[in-house]
């Protein structure tokens, strides 16, 4: 016997893996442990004991009688067979990389983010994107050691040609990191997704060394740059860069300190970017004169379909200069506008051209106090046949808002989303809203939450659940309605089947409030097999005895629903008592 070759043989095996034992047994016409090489990783991964990397299944199969060299069959390319061999181990090597990593393999779709990635698992990955041929989503957002070593992985990219979508949202990237990116963009000619979000350190003048490699007819389709500190400097770059940006449809810049010369370095580019459908500005410091300036551009982008201008509190009114330019967006579907401090001015203006909002589909003004005494006079010139979210939360609506409002729900066939949130006027005036609900009601969001709801009002939902016009209900929130009596809540739950559909229910109570469950829990329990999607309950602040939560989180565990409660409000029943 050759002690020598089965000395060898079996150092092979210990360096092999179970799956590709099995994969070796199924293809039994060649051998291949000559070509066979350890993983990089083995060698970069010092904290893996040899314990582990020992544990496999030898890969190598025994040799059979009268196999060997000469045994191929006669016209089989033998290179062929190397490399659907090789294909097969190097899948498994992926297999293997992407389960350390708690993730599920997926030859079109890598996502690893949330992974902890160092370094060293970077230039792993990167040795495996030779098998990943087929890949066309990558993301590795939200893994801080990335940053740094990026270029050990765009070194590769030339493997993975069919990416589409590049997410590295949170990597902490660095100029050199731009740098690596932008020179390999040719290795990836498909791209159309590029999320960069969230790395300061494309900021401070750093964006320029991504942007010069960018080149003419680029194929990226949405751009987003979403709280990366961008500067003066950063905001010219990608202005000069926009015209090789042609097949641009979304550019998310939120979060951004946008100065008057960004805005007009920005804008008098955007019309070298004419299939433009969504432009996301929120939070960027935009004033009156930045309103100003964007409404100039408009016209540059007339296939605009959704316009973010939220949270830009310094923008109160400036909607009166803008507003006269958002006529020549025939195409607009959705407007949001919420926490702007909109003046009543701001929203009469928007009164004058809301007409030619043919597509619109959703407007949100929602934590606009002005928006309380106008609501009426917007809701006519509104296309509420098609209007399919409407956020009014913390609008200050006044009674006769609400009875405005109420008025034209049998309007709103295609409402989806209603948010009524923090506006105390609700309160014994749901019967308004809740009784031209039909079996056909397409509402699938209903939030009411600290509306100062009564026991009356919740009767009524009952009675809407009863008749199945909220059948279609996903998301209902009637937190913060300390004044609904403990019947209403039983006999709402007594109603449960008509809410088949819904997945999120909160019924919590203030952090100062605290009331007993007793009453209606036996209710709750009862309800719960009839609630068939719920996958999450919320009763923060609601008191219950041991015995009770217990009982209810059993129950809940059974059918996977998550509960929101704090353990602080559990009592013993010696103490409830």
């Amino acid at each position: 016997m050759d002690t020598t070759g089965s000395a060898k043989g079996k150092d092979s095996v210990q360096k092999r893996s179970p799956l590709d034992l099995i994969m070796n047994q199924l293809r039994r016409k060649t051998s291949f442990t000559e070509k066979k090489k350890p993983a990089v990783g083995r060698f970069f991964r010092p904290s893996e004991s040899s314990e582990k990397k020992n544990a496999g299944i030898p890969e190598m199969k025994e040799p059979e009688a009268g196999e060997g060299k000469d045994s191929t069959e006669p016209g089989t390319d033998t290179n062929d067979m190397d490399d659907e061999t090789g294909s097969v181990v190097g899948w498994g090597r992926v297999k293997q990389f992407v389960q350390k990593l708690g993730k599920t393999p997926n030859s079109q779709n890598l996502s690893l983010s949330h992974c902890d990635l160092t370094a060293t698992d970077v230039v792993e990955l990167a040795t495996l994107l030779l098998f990943l041929t087929q890949l066309e989503m990558m993301d590795l957002s939200w893994n801080d050691l990335v940053g740094g070593s990026l270029k050990a992985l765009t070194a590769h990219l030339q493997h993975i040609g069919k990416l589409r979508v590049l997410k590295l949202c949170s990597c902490r990237l660095t100029a050199q990191d731009l740098t690596a990116l932008g020179e390999s963009l040719d290795c990836i000619p498909l791209i159309e997704v590029l999320d960069l979000s969230w790395n300061v350190g494309i900021g401070v003048g750093n964006f320029r060394h991504f942007t010069e490699h960018l080149r003419p007819e680029s194929t990226l389709k949405e751009l987003r740059l979403v709280d990366c500190q961008l500067s003066e400097a950063d905001v010219t770059a990608l202005s000069e860069a926009l015209p090789m940006l042609t097949s641009l449809e979304e550019l998310d810049l939120s979060n951004n300190k946008l100065l008057v010369k960004g805005m007009e370095n920005l804008t008098s580019s955007l019309g070298s970017t004419p299939k433009l459908k969504t432009l996301k500005l929120s939070m960027c410091g935009l004033n009156n004169d930045g309103l100003s300036i964007l409404g100039q551009a408009l016209r540059f982008i007339p296939a605009l379909e959704h316009l973010d201008l939220s949270c830009n509190k310094e923008s109160g009114g400036g909607l009166t200069k803008l507003a006269i330019n958002l006529t020549v967006l025939t195409n607009l579907k959705s407007l949001d506008m919420h926490l702007c401090c909109l003046t009543e001015e701001d929203i009469l203006a928007l009164v004058q051209v809301a007409p030619s909002f043919k597509e619109l589909r959703e407007l949100d003004l929602s934590s606009n106090k002005s928006v309380g005494d106008t609501l009426q006079n917007l809701l006519h010139t509104l296309p509420l046949s098609q209007i399919t979210k409407l956020p009014l939360n913390n609008c200050a609506l006044s009674t006769s808002a609400c009875q405005a409002l109420a008025s034209t729900v049998p309007l709103l066939k295609q409402l989806e989303s209603l948010n009524l949130s923090w506006n105390k006027c609700v309160g014994e005036n749901l019967r308004q809203f809740l009784e031209p609900l039909q079996s056909d009601c397409k509402l699938q969001e209903l939030r009411l939450s600290s509306c100062n709801l009564t026991t009356e009002d919740v009767l009524h939902l009952e009675s809407a659940c009863q008749r199945g016009a909220l059948s279609q209900l996903k998301q209902l929130d009637l937190s913060y309605n300390s004044s609904v009596g403990d019947g209403g809540w039983t006999s709402l739950f007594g109603k449960a089947a008509g809410l088949k559909g819904l997945k999120e229910l909160d019924v919590s109570l203030r952090p100062a409030a605290s009331l007993s469950v007793s009453p209606w829990i036996p209710a709750l329990l009862e309800a719960l097999p009839h609630l068939s999607s719920l996958t999450r309950l919320s009763l923060q602040n609601w008191s219950l005895t041991l015995a009770e939560r217990e009982k209810l989180e059993k129950t809940l565990c059974k059918k996977n629903i998550i509960l929101e409660c704090d353990r602080l409000a559990t009592i013993t029943s010696k103490a409830a008592g």
